[in-house]
């Protein structure tokens, strides 16, 4: 019988305390190397969680995996991918896992068996997909096209965005890159201009993803859009292909070449493995490597359900998360992918953890009486590190650190310059950070004293190919929902983006008084 108890009256919670522990000397010397090789956790796709340099030790992971335990993590993930309501704020399943696979019980919903008709979609999508791609689908002069615009925001961006540039370099190299692909996402008009003006519209096909079908921003994007082609003499309609749920407007509209379908189980954050990234994922680089992709993703997700917390990266991740939070009192999480092909990887987990745990009612709705999600920000190294990397090692708030990074490059081939290349440089960057935010640096001249205990975790892999970036996908996703479960929150509602929309609505129906209707009036509205 699962229990959902806030996280302050669980035994196991009480029982932590910061203790003694210090992470300094910890990874100093040989102490240090043994950690690192014993504190690490596998994950799919051959990459490696290692948490030596986190503020944890043998004790305290016996705590922590008695907290998991009392939680019920596992329990809780089962009920979730079996088709409980785990989404209690807009009482609905929560059904993203199974977009790249089966993880339990068979869940029909809707008359359908939604693993089923998940599968469907990718397929459909894949066909589609091919079709563009042999010519066999064209503009009105017969000629292929090479461009594919999404046009969304939120979820139906900031993931497909994210997952698409973290690919292109590797899908160009490998010889599996068929159209570029751009994103029209901000209502400020700048934005799907500079878009437009970057372009062949006329060998273009835009992607307008709206789960209901009347998302202010994607409908007044995809008018500017339409309305653009229209002066180019295009018929906006041979050039449109939508994503939305069966029951919207947009389901059966003849303005759109096809529609393919998700559904109100699948929230925008958690939709990069449906037909929400899947559309302009494999448009970009074809049905087989969009597979691969949720491969790596549903390959993870196993591991997330194992049930020993120290083979589980996922939840280890959440509890060494929360304790941090909670116990330690830290404010906020970077997230320093040393990849610039994840350079909008944090803007997505931004969105991800912040809209997912940024709550302080309980799932009943109940105010808790502790912190919840962090504070979520990052940039790829190295470039970080000639930015705010200077608060990271020296500032009044200790922040912890999760960096991701890989053995190789995409491009496979580097230069030698100066007796090593461009990707041992890079790693050698980020394997020196980790032990300069673990152990820093003693000086007499405080300017240049670093007082070391800045916590970091490493995710490495082979190379950042589509079942690396999978896995890495489904690895936060997981942490995200797995601390959700520990904090007793709703992860997959978000009332919080609501008011302001309302009253955007009613600023341009001129109905606001009182200092509404005074910004308004500087805004010129």
């Amino acid at each position: 019988m699962i229990s959902w108890k806030n996280l302050d009256t669980l035994e196991s919670y009480d029982a932590l305390d910061a203790g003694e522990f210090c992470l300094k000397d910890a990874m100093s010397g040989e102490n240090g190397a043994a950690r690192v090789k014993k504190y690490t956790a596998k994950m799919a796709a051959g990459m490696d969680f290692n948490y030596a340099a986190r503020p944890v030790d043998d004790g305290i992971l016996e705590q922590l995996k008695k907290l998991a335990e009392e939680a019920q993590l596992s329990e809780k993930f089962a009920a979730l991918y079996n088709g409980e309501v785990i989404n209690t704020g807009e009482k609905r399943m929560v059904l993203h896992h199974m977009t790249r696979g089966q993880l339990g019980d068979a869940v029909t919903a809707d008359g359908a068996d939604k693993r089923e008709f998940y599968l469907a979609q990718q397929k459909a999508i894949a066909a589609f997909a091919d079709r563009v791609h042999s010519g066999e689908i064209t503009n009105a002069a017969g000629e292929k096209f090479t461009t594919v615009v999404q046009i969304g925001i939120g979820g139906s961006d900031l993931g497909p965005r994210a997952m698409y540039l973290s690919l292109e370099n590797w899908a160009k190299k490998n010889n599996t890159f068929y159209m570029d692909a751009r994103f029209i996402s901000n209502v400020d008009p700048d934005d799907a201009s500079a878009v437009l003006n970057g372009i062949d519209a006329a060998k273009s096909i835009f992607v307008l993803v709206s789960k209901s079908g009347t998302t202010l921003e994607t409908l007044t994007n995809e008018a500017f859009v339409k309305d653009a082609l229209k002066k180019k003499g295009l018929d906006p309609a041979k050039h449109m292909i939508a994503v939305t749920s069966e029951t919207s407007p947009l389901a059966k509209s003849s303005d759109y070449l096809a529609a393919f379908f998700m559904d109100d189980y699948i929230g925008g954050r958690y939709s990069s493995t449906s037909a929400v990234g899947g559309a302009v994922l494999s448009l970009a680089f074809g049905g087989d490597v969009f597979a691969r992709f949720l491969n790596g993703a549903a390959e993870e997700d196993k591991l997330a359900a194992t049930q020993d917390v120290l083979d589980n990266a996922d939840m280890l991740d959440a509890l060494i998360g929360v304790y941090e939070r909670n116990i330690l009192g830290y404010p906020a999480t970077a997230v320093l992918p040393y990849s610039q092909a994840l350079s909008r990887f944090p803007a997505h987990l931004q969105q991800l953890d912040m809209e997912s745990n940024g709550k302080s009612v309980n799932r009943f709705g109940e105010p808790v009486d502790y912190v919840t999600g962090p504070v979520i920000f990052g940039e790829p190294g190295t470039n970080g590190q000639h930015s705010f990397y200077q608060l990271l090692h020296q500032g009044t708030d200790i922040i912890p650190l999760q960096f991701v990074g890989f053995k190789a490059s995409q491009i496979g081939n580097d230069v030698d310059i100066q007796g090593s290349t461009s990707q041992q440089k890079l790693c050698a960057n980020v394997a020196a950070q980790i032990m300069a935010f673990a152990c820093g640096k003693q000086s007499d001249d405080l300017n240049k004293n670093f007082e070391g205990n800045r916590p970091s975790s490493i995710i490495i892999g082979e190379q950042l190919t589509p079942e690396a970036l999978g896995a890495l996908l489904a690895h936060f996703e997981n942490k995200v929902m797995f601390q959700g479960f520990l904090w007793n929150v709703n992860s997959f509602d978000q009332e919080g983006v609501q008011l302001g929309k309302v009253l955007a609505k009613r600023v341009l129906a001129h109905e606001t008084d009182g200092a509404l209707r005074a910004y308004s009036d500087l805004l010129n509205i």
